[in-house]
């Protein structure tokens, strides 16, 4: 699994998607974490806004709703040239003119998940907790976090219903 500095890494490293526009999807492999059940007609023809993240979750929002894409960052998305064949392991492209979005995912482990809703509200990211990166979690706070719960440190930090995007390789 990914861990917060893995998704901002590749957050920060993917060229702005902001004016892209969406011209296809390609689909290889459906059976990813989650198996793929495409519901993207309307797809096509959105321009990209801006990726952002939620804990291990690498988001990329539309201007246009419905739909909202919310991919799980589990693989190593990377923005490729078209001509760039897909290999073994690139399971979905997310076609941007000359440009390709793709999940590379040797394991599997990963999703891509589409909602027309709020994405707060999607059930993968509803739970989470503060984002360890914000304003938000500054000393005192997460001093007062620690006051309410008779648990470990490491459990503490790793549970993201507190804190987001905490694995087990950062909280040791």
């Amino acid at each position: 699994m990914p861990e917060l500095p893995e998704v901002e890494v590749t957050r920060e490293t993917l060229p702005h998607l902001s004016g892209r526009v969406i011209s296809g999807v390609e689909i290889r492999e459906p059976r990813l974490r989650w198996r793929w059940r495409p519901r993207c007609a309307g797809l096509p023809g959105a321009p990209s806004d801006r990726s952002t993240g939620a804990g291990k979750y690498l988001l990329v929002r539309l201007r246009r709703r419905p739909p909202d894409p919310a991919p799980r960052h589990v693989g190593k998305p990377a923005l490729a040239a078209v001509r760039h064949a897909a290999g073994k392991h690139d399971h979905f492209d997310l076609l941007l003119g000359d440009r390709i979005l793709r999940l590379r995912d040797p394991r599997r482990f990963g999703a891509v998940l589409w909602t027309s809703g709020r994405l707060e509200a999607h059930p993968l990211l509803a739970h989470l907790g503060l984002e360890p990166l914000s304003r938000a979690l500054h000393p005192e706070r997460l001093h007062a976090l620690t006051r309410a719960h008779r648990t470990s440190i490491k459990l503490f930090l790793m549970d993201s219903r507190r804190i987001a995007g905490v694995g087990n390789i950062y909280a040791k």
